[in-house]
């Protein structure tokens, strides 16, 4: 039995029928202090969490920020807690285990920063975004120091708030979030936290359902402010290198999977890496284009003031 003590963060907004499910799961397999920091909802998000017991913080929408709006709900639940972990309002626990396992990692090693785990199709995901979760979910946990994870590249420093957990002290050493980045707050305190000589971890045997059926708008949206965020933050890309091949061996993979299963999403498939590759150029040189134009490709429109 573990001495650490858990707690949890999820923001929500507007969060419908997945959030039900979502916070059952979570109600039934996470027994910490659990804070909902919620961004003005107008359906029942906030009365659903007061059923399941959970602790509401209400804020304005316009002060959402992916990193401070997080750091606001660890500050929050610090002295309740050794370990906090960040959920999505559509991610769905998948069982009690997940949870102990993630805390098993930390009890393993005090060096250990962060924990993300295994996200899992959705049971309505089309067969596009289920060979995503497929290729960048792997059935082996690791754990990585910066040096260690030099063969990843920038995979090293994968982090996934939707399902994820921080040690409370080295996250507090280090300044917890970014509250001025695009997206990517997850990656870029891997990044730093590597960088510090901790270490960052995945757990495939905690295992969370959450995935998108995103269109070829929402990928080149996305995959903007994905470029946005890596010409901020270039410093990754210099220090952990890049990807190595696997965009090349995502899209052979696709490809395979869905001409086996759904061949007729084949185009589909082809359409949406060109969106991707597309909204990543334009995102790296963000700098070049008006305002007006960056505001209106991006997926987080409020970042653009």
């Amino acid at each position: 039995m573990s001495n650490l003590r858990v707690a949890m963060v999820v923001p929500t907004y507007n969060g419908g029928d997945i959030w039900k499910k979502s916070a059952a799961s979570i109600r039934n397999y996470f027994s910490g202090d659990i804070l909902v920091i919620d961004s003005g909802s107008k359906d029942d998000t906030v009365s659903i969490a007061n059923e399941m017991g959970f602790s509401v913080l209400g804020i304005n929408s316009r002060d959402f920020n992916h990193g401070g709006t997080r750091n606001l709900g660890l500050r929050q639940l610090a002295s309740s807690g050794d370990i906090v972990f960040f959920m999505t309002q559509d991610a769905i626990l998948n069982d009690a285990e997940s949870i102990e396992n993630m805390i098993a990692m930390f009890d393993a090693d005090d060096q250990l920063a962060a924990i993300y785990g295994r996200q899992i199709p959705h049971d309505d995901a089309n067969v596009i975004a289920r060979h995503a979760r497929n290729f960048n979910y792997s059935d082996r946990s690791y754990v990585v120091s910066k040096e260690s994870g030099k063969p990843l590249g920038i995979k090293a420093v994968f982090m996934s708030n939707s399902f994820s957990a921080y040690r409370v002290a080295i996250f507090e050493k280090l300044g917890g979030f970014a509250e001025n980045t695009i997206l990517c707050e997850d990656m870029l305190f891997a990044a730093n936290a590597l960088s510090a000589g901790y270490k960052v971890g995945y757990a495939a045997n905690a295992v969370a359902k959450h995935s998108h059926n995103y269109t070829a708008v929402d990928e080149f949206s996305r995959y903007f402010d994905i470029g946005v965020f890596h010409q901020e933050q270039s410093w990754i890309r210099r220090d952990f290198g890049r990807a190595g091949g696997e965009g090349k061996k995502f899209i052979l993979s696709e490809m395979r999977f869905v001409l086996k299963r759904q061949p007729l999403y084949l185009i589909q498939a082809f359409i949406n890496n060109g969106a991707k590759f597309l909204g990543y150029q334009l995102g790296k040189r963000y700098k070049r284009l008006p305002l007006s134009l960056s505001k209106k490709f991006s997926m987080h429109k409020k970042y653009w003031k």
